[in-house]
């Protein structure tokens, strides 16, 4: 778990193979579906497990998620666009065309038990990560492997491509080490420059991950950037 006086790591990943293509659902919330602390959508900064959707084979295939099996749903409420990330369940018990999830999620995102979305696959979701795993990555740098089972994906690898911590300053890949310096920037990460050969002088990280129990709250790594490296 992560220390009372510091908030777990956020690991955010991207699946490069998600296109955003939609598909346009009736979803319903059941009982039954498990919902915990871990999963709520209030608390998304600390989410540790994705919440469930069940759905149908049919859509499972449509949206082509074989290889991850994370869904996004996305809700209109109140006029602005909400989107809830879903670890997906195939069952023969869900009607095509429609998305099972928890009654009390669904309460929560819409205030009713029953309403309509987008599906698509995931293009990006984030997930925190306690001492226990953090402690585990410390070492790695920008460019390096982890095993995807840490964050619930078995059987993928995911590539470690930058981070931020708590104050928003950056992992840099040329950077070595956990430390914070200030270097003279003419691009990304840390600066994005709006005029041709500009530079300027802002704060970065190193490329190395840290180890939590060696970082202050208030500068600690808060998250890591990571894609599916798929095989090929």
């Amino acid at each position: 778990m992560a220390s009372r006086e510091r908030p777990p790591l956020r690991i955010v990943i991207s699946d490069p193979k998600a296109k955003g293509e939609a598909v346009k659902v009736k979803v319903r919330g059941v009982p039954g579906i498990p919902y915990s602390d871990s999963m709520r959508k209030s608390k998304e900064q600390e989410r540790m497990e994705l919440p469930i959707a069940r759905v149908s084979r049919g859509l499972f295939e449509k949206l082509k998620l074989g290889e991850v099996g994370v869904m996004t749903l996305r809700f209109i409420v109140g006029g602005k666009k909400v989107k809830v990330p879903f670890k997906v369940e195939v069952s023969d018990d869900v009607p095509e065309g429609e998305v099972l999830v928890s009654d009390a999620l669904l309460l929560e995102v819409i205030g009713s038990t029953e309403g309509e979305a987008e599906a698509f696959r995931a293009q990006s979701w984030q997930i925190a990560v306690g001492d226990d795993v953090a402690i585990r990555l410390a070492g790695l740098e920008i460019g390096d492997y982890i095993d995807g089972s840490l964050v619930g994906l078995k059987g993928l690898r995911l590539k470690i491509t930058g981070g931020s911590d708590a104050t928003g300053t950056p992992m840099h890949p040329g950077v070595p080490g956990t430390g914070r310096w200030e270097l003279l920037l003419s691009g990304p990460p840390g600066f994005r420059p709006r005029r041709k050969g500009e530079r300027q002088r802002k704060g970065v990280r190193g490329r190395m991950i840290p180890d939590p129990r060696a970082e202050r709250r208030k500068t600690g790594l808060a998250q890591l950037n990571v894609v599916i490296a798929y095989e090929g």
